[in-house]
């Protein structure tokens, strides 16, 4: 589609904008650069018409050099009850508003912007496509389910005088009465089905025709429009593509696919005629959830947290004062590795939160991170440094080598072979790749324009779907960050206070600290809150998942308090 509207841009640029805008296709001849529009010559005449417009640029329209095609917002930018311009967005509601709606609807609203502020606000608007490309590829894998299993179906019935043909070669005429009966009893169950399935596809033709249509306008908006003009139809489209997207996810719950089957019983008596009435074997028909259903089973659901254990970070007669974990981690086989800032510690646990073994540090640490059966990687802050030690099955931890790095690095896991993803802090970048080797270089993305004190900020990476998860303390805002298509999501809500450590586990969803609200929030990739757990503790603040993604581990920064926890994940 976006080729098409490439290659017809000239002819669009020779259009009459106020004609258009009355529903009218003419040709323009005069361009006005102080109206910034391509008119008509009858259009045109309004400058000799009005006063003040006779001062206005008129040029002809084939020298005009316009840079580009006007979206033609065909109303959408119009408030509905009043047919005034959409000029203002209530944050509190998140609401496009016209002049007269502000007054009115809206007095009361702390935060009512114009468009333009609303804009440069939020830029990076990715939400409307991201989730319409999801619920297409929803709805089109539902069609394809739905075509193979009437295709399945109608092989299935097919095959069924296959059989019945290769043993009436031993009871001749019974079996053609047999065959007679039981294709018709197969044939009746087809039509039945046929007319459900077909129901089922032309509902989700439906859902895939309006989906195609938003994603051109959506297309058609990006290429042409302004950045205010994006933001009026992807706030104008929001309500329709969240239907969409609940008809489609709804459609995902009851997809089968269905076969009918026809088999002998193995104890076979011929039996007096007539033999339909006392054939050895059934027809029946089937179902069962295909692997496509598997596929598009929404992952956003929310899971069970069950406590396991539990244990209270007491000082030690070797302890300079009451430990901090701040960076935790499982290792493959199931023990956990900890860092304590306050001891200069790295410790290890077995799966009961029993300690086994321990290491002095020169330094304070931030975080740990696993990254081989038998080693961690730690971070080390102002000190620059980033040491890989040997954790053997011994529970000895031994120091293997160290690497020397320019930036202070907070949060800290792996992105690919060799390379982790660090979070940094008293830098211009909040995120940075660093090899196993130590380079280290910035990621391009769209990061707030912020340099984060120690303390601030925490970052972690999925593998699975290439996405950043960035979290902003003092904010109250997580962000998410594609790198495959450089778009991002922002999370904020009131369940989200002070996020601190974040970490990703099962379907890919997203766990976070909240330090102010005691919980644990589980966010979906697209951003929507999916559940929130209390904790038995105040203000959790580190957080990890085991390999297997079924158990979870949260320490808290609660001076007096500090607790060390593990938690079963059931989903």
């Amino acid at each position: 589609m976006a080729a098409n509207r490439n290659s017809n841009a000239n002819c669009e640029l020779s259009l009459c904008q106020p004609c258009l805008n009355m529903d009218t296709i003419t040709d323009a001849n005069i361009f006005c650069r102080t109206c910034d529009e391509l008119q008509c010559m009858d259009c045109s005449k309004v400058h000799e018409t009005h006063t003040f417009m006779r001062s206005h640029t008129l040029v002809d329209a084939n020298e005009s050099n316009i840079a580009r095609t006007k979206f033609n917002m065909k109303g959408i930018d119009q408030c509905i009850l009043h047919q005034k311009d959409l000029e203002y967005f209530c944050e509190d509601e998140e609401t496009l508003c016209c002049s007269t709606c502000a007054i009115v609807n809206h007095r009361k609203c702390q935060s009512v912007v114009d468009v333009k502020a609303a804009v440069e606000s939020d830029r990076k608007r990715s939400y409307a496509k991201v989730k319409l490309q999801e619920v297409k590829e929803k709805a089109e894998k539902i069609i394809n389910s739905v075509v193979c299993s009437k295709r399945k179906l109608e092989e299935d019935v097919t095959d069924i005088p296959v059989k019945i043909k290769k043993r009436r070669d031993e009871v001749n005429k019974m079996f053609d009465e047999l065959e007679m009966s039981i294709v018709k009893q197969a044939k009746s169950l087809q039509t039945e089905t046929f007319v459900k399935l077909t129901t089922k596809q032309l509902q989700n033709e439906k859902y895939l025709a309006d989906i195609t249509t938003c994603l051109e306008t959506i297309d058609e908006v990006y290429e042409n429009g302004t950045s205010i003009e994006q933001f009026i139809v992807e706030e104008k489209m929001k309500e329709e593509i969240n239907l969409l997207h609940t008809n489609v996810d709804e459609e995902c719950k009851g997809l089968e696919t269905m076969t009918v089957n026809f088999a002998f019983d193995e104890a076979f008596n011929l039996p007096p005629l007539p033999f339909a009435d006392y054939v050895s074997g059934q027809l029946s028909l089937k179902s069962h959830l295909s692997e496509a259903a598997g596929i598009i089973t929404p992952v956003d659901k929310a899971i069970k947290i069950t406590p396991v254990c539990c244990v209270d970070l007491k000082q030690s007669k070797d302890d300079e004062g009451e430990p901090f974990y701040t960076g935790i981690d499982f290792l493959p086989d199931g023990r956990l590795v900890v860092v304590d800032n306050t001891n200069k510690k790295c410790l290890v646990y077995n799966e009961k939160l029993e300690k086994l073994g321990s290491y002095q540090l020169s330094y304070k640490p931030l975080s740990i991170v696993a990254i081989s059966d038998e080693a961690v990687m730690i971070t080390s802050g102002n000190a620059l440094r980033l040491d890989i030690l040997r954790v053997n099955k011994s529970n000895q931890i031994i120091l293997n080598r160290t690497k020397m790095v320019t930036t202070k690095y907070d949060s800290i896991c792996v992105n690919d072979e060799g390379n982790f993803v660090g979070g940094t802090y008293d830098y211009s970048r909040p995120v940075r790749i660093i090899s196993l080797t130590g380079n280290e270089k910035d990621i391009n993305a769209n990061f707030p324009k912020k340099i984060y004190p120690i303390e601030t900020s925490a970052c972690t990476y999925d593998r699975n779907t290439e996405k950043l998860i960035l979290t902003d303390k003092y904010e109250h805002t997580l962000y998410i960050y594609d790198t495959k298509t450089n778009t991002r999501v922002v999370v904020k809500d009131d369940k989200i206070q002070e996020p601190r450590g974040v970490t990703v586990g099962p379907f890919d969803t997203i766990f976070v600290c909240s330090k102010n609200t005691h919980s644990i929030v589980q966010i979906s990739q697209t951003g929507r809150i999916v559940s929130s757990h209390k904790t038995d503790m105040e203000y959790p603040r580190t957080i990890c998942i085991s390999r297997d993604k079924s158990f979870l581990v949260v320490s808290n920064a609660c001076n007096g308090k500090r607790k060390l926890q593990k938690l079963q994940l059931t989903y």
